[in-house]
């Protein structure tokens, strides 16, 4: 050794040396470090972990809103969509009922009307029957039986003469259902002498009247579909017609 020129005391010092520092450095230095950097290492691990964990839950998070939104919009436009039907629905029920009144109203308003027109025709049906027993006075010179002309003018304006109908005489008409036109208003008991001749000659359980001045006098008779008419102006058309 010494003629390396080595010192085997002096080396084996420095050797005792070194591996005293090693031993210190490896307890206090290099172990600390070791344990240090395992520790930072399974942070980041763990650190990396939660991260994942966060980023899947946060897709799953994610995930779950959109179906919520998405369900969220389904049922909303559900709603709208039974919210619009059932406005409109109230709407058409409304405008029906408004409809139903306004016709209502309106058949009230006419049967109003035709009540008052009835009455009022009712009542010129009396004067004209003092006028148009004045003018054969006027015309004459010498009034007829009172009671006579009476009778000729109800049956004018009825139809109705020696309790029959006269334009019913030999028809052959039959039907469920009659309806009589008027020029005025027939009084009770001439309806009752129309519906019962009716009955008897057509068979019709069911007879309505119904106003019209425009015939002038007599009666129109419908059956069915077949018309019978015995009217003033029905007359004079066919009177016109045969000259013509």
């Amino acid at each position: 050794m010494e003629a390396l020129g080595l010192n085997l005391g002096y080396l084996l010092v420095q050797i005792l040396n070194f591996a005293l520092v090693f031993i210190v450095l490896r307890a206090f230095v290099f172990k600390p470090i070791m344990d240090l950097l395992d520790k930072r290492r399974k942070s980041i691990a763990q650190g990396l972990q939660d991260a994942q964990v966060a980023a899947e839950a946060r897709a799953n998070a994610e995930k779950d809103a959109q179906e919520i939104l998405t369900k969220a919009q389904a049922e909303a436009n559900q709603n709208i969509r039974e919210a619009t039907e059932r406005a409109e629905v109230v709407s058409k029920e409304i405008m029906a009922q408004a409809e139903s009144d306004a016709a209502k109203a309106r058949e009230a308003a006419l049967a109003d009307a035709g009540l008052e027109r009835d009455r009022m025709l009712a009542d010129v049906r009396g004067q004209v029957a003092a006028l148009a027993m004045a003018a054969t006075h006027k015309l004459i010179g010498d009034a007829l039986d009172e009671k006579r002309q009476r009778a000729l003018i109800d049956e004018f304006f009825s139809g109705v003469k020696s309790g029959e109908v006269v334009v019913l005489e030999d028809t052959g008409l039959s039907g469920a259902s009659a309806e009589i036109i008027s020029a005025l208003p027939l009084t009770e008991e001439e309806k009752e002498i129309v519906r019962q001749d009716i009955t008897s000659k057509t068979g019709s359980q069911t007879v309505t009247f119904r106003v019209d001045p425009s015939i002038l006098g007599g009666l129109v008779v419908k059956v069915g579909d077949k018309v019978l008419d015995g009217s003033v102006s029905g007359q004079l058309e066919s009177l016109q017609q045969s000259l013509s």
